[in-house]
């Protein structure tokens, strides 16, 4: 009776909420979003910051890179499977210098993903909305082109594509 139907529906369930029905939602993009680059933390102690992940936790820690046009040190901190970029302001006009204002012990600045043609992920993305922090991508941390998305059109999170 009863159980019998409920086992034999069971099955029409499963299907029904697979992640098929999810993936049709999606709209087809002409560029795509790959993996997860970077995370970035804003550090009002570069040196510091630095010792924790190297000394303490036993990461590799790249030298510090100035990038003027960014207004910003960077550090690059290995994990296996991505990495986490120390930022720490360069000069009075730095935006870092604007974040650790607002949050002085520091903390996650913005999230970096790889996208594989950054020139149409921009035209769609204006397309939708989304406003891009910058006219042209800027050459970023890793010498490839990268632009910033605005952070009220991603949830409060400041999002940078960069060209893989």
């Amino acid at each position: 009776g009863l159980l019998t139907r409920l086992q034999t529906s069971a099955p029409t369930i499963r299907t029904l909420s697979s992640s098929n029905s999810f993936s049709q939602d999606i709209p087809s993009c002409l560029w795509k979003l790959g993996r997860l680059n970077h995370v970035a933390i804003a550090v009002p102690d570069l040196e510091k910051a630095q010792s924790l992940y190297k000394d303490v936790l036993g990461a590799q820690v790249s030298e510090t890179v100035a990038l003027p046009e960014h207004g910003v040190y960077t550090v690059f901190v290995e994990l296996g499977n991505t990495k986490l970029e120390l930022l720490h302001p360069l000069g009075e006009k730095s935006p870092i210098a604007s974040f650790l204002q607002k949050n002085k012990a520091g903390g996650m600045h913005h999230i970096c993903i790889e996208v594989d043609d950054i020139k149409t992920a921009m035209t769609e993305l204006k397309k939708k909305k989304i406003r891009i922090l910058s006219e042209e991508p800027k050459i970023g941390a890793h010498g490839k082109p990268v632009i910033f998305l605005h952070p009220k059109d991603c949830h409060g999170v400041l999002v940078e594509l960069e060209q893989a």
